[in-house]
């Protein structure tokens, strides 16, 4: 491994803890030459598993695209770039579980919908927008009414706290 710095290979260790969802272990390194820091992080090589799209393309699940996509949905969220990652780790672990090769895109969206509705429900509906390709504002209306439908606990604090905050 190298730097990406100055990319000399005399580096150490300075911390190692699993991840949240104990799928990796993220290693916090130093190089000797520049003395910058970075993280990197070791997985277990598993076995690839493919994403059956809608048009019966097969795509290998990739992190980094299901990570930017969620990455979208939560901008300008108060929502860490670590929490979306451990929803990333969260969804890899669920996938991985049913012990399936393939998937269908539905049940993936599915599941990381499922997730985002429980962390924030603006990048819900956003990601929920992209992926069920609402054609109109009365598509996207139908969607918040039905998530409020089902909690209406959900939006009433929230609610609440942003009229305190206004008064």
């Amino acid at each position: 491994m190298r730097c990406p710095y100055c990319n000399h290979d005399d580096l150490r260790v300075v911390d190692s803890r699993d991840s949240e969802t104990g799928e990796a272990i993220r290693r916090r390194r130093a190089c000797n030459s520049c003395g910058k820091r970075f993280t990197t992080y070791e997985r277990i090589e598993s076995i690839p598993f493919y994403i059956v799209k809608k048009d019966g393309r097969r795509e290998d699940f990739d992190r980094g695209k299901l990570f930017q996509g969620l990455m979208t949905a939560c901008a300008k969220r108060d929502i860490s770039p670590t929490r979306i990652s451990q929803l990333v780790e969260e969804v890899e672990a669920e996938l991985r579980g049913r012990g399936q090769s393939e998937l269908p895109s539905v049940e993936v969206g599915e599941l990381v919908m499922e997730q985002l509705r429980r962390l924030d429900d603006v990048a819900y509906v956003r990601f929920a927008s992209v992926y069920r390709s609402f054609r109109d504002v009365s598509e996207v209306r139908n969607e918040i009414d039905h998530l409020l439908r089902e909690s209406p606990g959900a939006a009433a604090p929230k609610r609440a706290a942003r009229r305190q905050r206004a008064s």
